[in-house]
């Protein structure tokens, strides 16, 4: 997974004047979990545009007094009204501890369901899955190239052996749903026909 390194100075003191200070000069109070001991820290606003205002996940480097730390982003707080960054947690990631992300799902091919004219439905866009930090996926592909109308694609679909998704087996992450407009070919209309009902229950209980 790729990183951000974030340089960052720490904080001698966590009071609320201090935190009140470090804002105002456009520097945002962070703290790292996970080692000895909690980290206190500081960095510039823009060090997490990259981080922070993006679809994609990434881990983060964070460079304090010569030290070099891996970590995740764990929790961030914002403004309420103007939107800024207020806090930021991280947790501090080691080579031999699983660590939990929710991770990017990306669509692959195009789905012959959605070319008929059914509705593709984009369930889970985002993914929990536990791995060792090297294993941890940029994003998961989920290849719809043989989705057909009234087809689901599940979690289990997307397994891989370095990682483990944590969502029960019978998650859809994307199906495609019967339109108004939508032409289904022979095999389609032969397994609507067959599987019809039980298909309008699971669908139901899903919803």
């Amino acid at each position: 997974m790729k990183s951000i390194t974030i340089k960052g100075s720490q904080r001698e003191s966590v009071g609320k004047v201090s935190t009140k200070a470090l804002r105002n000069a456009g520097k945002v109070p962070c703290v790292l979990y996970g080692g000895d001991k909690p980290l206190h820290f500081s960095a510039d606003e823009v060090s997490f545009k990259k981080l922070v205002y993006t679809a994609n996940v990434y881990t983060a480097t964070i460079e304090l007094e010569g030290a070099k730390y891996h970590a995740i982003l764990q929790d961030i707080q914002f403004h309420p009204v103007s939107d800024k960054i207020l806090h930021v947690d991280f947790y501090q990631l080691f080579d031999d501890k699983m660590v939990t992300m929710e991770i990017p799902v990306r669509l692959v091919g195009t789905s012959p369901g959605v070319i008929n004219g059914g509705s593709l439905r984009f369930a889970m866009r985002k993914l929990s899955v536990r791995a060792l930090p090297a294993d941890l996926p940029d994003f998961i592909n989920a290849d719809i190239s043989k989705l057909r109308i009234g087809h689901k694609l599940f979690v289990t679909a997307l397994a891989d052996e370095k990682f483990t998704i944590l969502h029960p087996d019978n998650t859809v992450v994307v199906q495609v749903r019967t339109a108004r407009s939508a032409v289904l070919t022979e095999d389609e209309d032969e397994e609507e026909g067959e599987g019809g009902e039980e298909g309008a229950t699971e669908e139901a209980a899903t919803e």
